[in-house]
């Protein structure tokens, strides 16, 4: 993939400290009005009618903060020299390949394009102390959320194993047989209820509307139709059967 050709052009063999801090913050096109504007390489002034100044007056400084450090190997008109009396000179140069150095162990963030190509800036990106615990606040809370998801999974396969089990004992316990003594309990109670519906007090007053047990049965299947048992046939076998017993237990 090609360089972009805009920060191609804005590439130098060697750069004065000025013209690289103009680079690297984006501002070559004031690049005349700033140079005009500067008594001195060092001597920037406070404001200026530009934008990002303060971003340009702080790289300079940086860029001098090398020098002075021994961080940035420097010269003349781009040769490499020791001679520190160029510090104030406008004839002090940095090297391209030397800035990039540089700028690449101090300033790893910083990828101006006058310095990096375009494929450096994609293939090596930086993650700053604010992204690295950004990108960790978001993974703790991805793996609260991830635990609580497998609590949840965990309670839910409890549940549906407890309903298998659940289901498993119902048809058994619908298939046993009911033994003799409940039979006997729940026609006694059928046969005594269905007495009393039928039946009158002691001064010939009706318990109920029903007259017989057939207008019981078709009250039934008219409220409660499609109910297991709940069919006229049924109904009345039962009812028959449950008032033998009744009476067979009176005697």
């Amino acid at each position: 993939m090609h360089e972009n050709k805009n920060d191609a052009q804005t590439s130098k063999v060697f750069y004065h400290p000025i013209e690289a801090s103009i680079r690297w913050a984006g501002l070559l096109r004031y690049e005349q009005v700033i140079l005009a504007s500067a008594s001195s390489p060092r001597n920037l002034p406070q404001s200026l009618d530009c934008p990002r100044w303060g971003e340009l007056r702080l790289y300079t400084e940086r860029i001098y903060d090398g020098i002075l450090n021994g961080e940035l190997p420097f010269g003349r008109d781009g040769i490499t020299t020791r001679d520190t009396t160029l510090i104030d000179s406008p004839h002090l140069t940095v090297r391209h390949v030397d800035l990039k150095r540089w700028m690449h162990q101090h300033y790893p963030e910083q990828r101006p394009g006058f310095l990096f190509s375009r494929i450096e800036r994609i293939a090596h990106p930086f993650i700053t102390l604010e992204i690295g615990q950004a990108m960790l606040v978001e993974r703790l809370a991805m793996k609260s959320a991830l635990d609580q998801s497998k609590r949840r999974i965990r309670d839910l396969q409890e549940k549906h194993e407890a309903l298998l089990k659940q289901s498993a004992v119902i048809p058994a316990c619908a298939q046993c047989p009911i033994s003799d003594r409940a039979e006997a309990t729940y026609l006694n109670i059928i046969g005594g209820m269905l007495e009393l519906m039928l039946g009158q007090s002691p001064s010939g007053k009706s318990y109920s509307s029903f007259k017989t047990q057939e207008a019981v049965v078709s009250a039934l299947v008219a409220h409660h139709s499609g109910v297991m048992g709940i069919a006229e046939r049924t109904l009345n076998g039962k009812f028959a059967t449950a008032r033998r017993r009744l009476h067979s237990a009176t005697l």
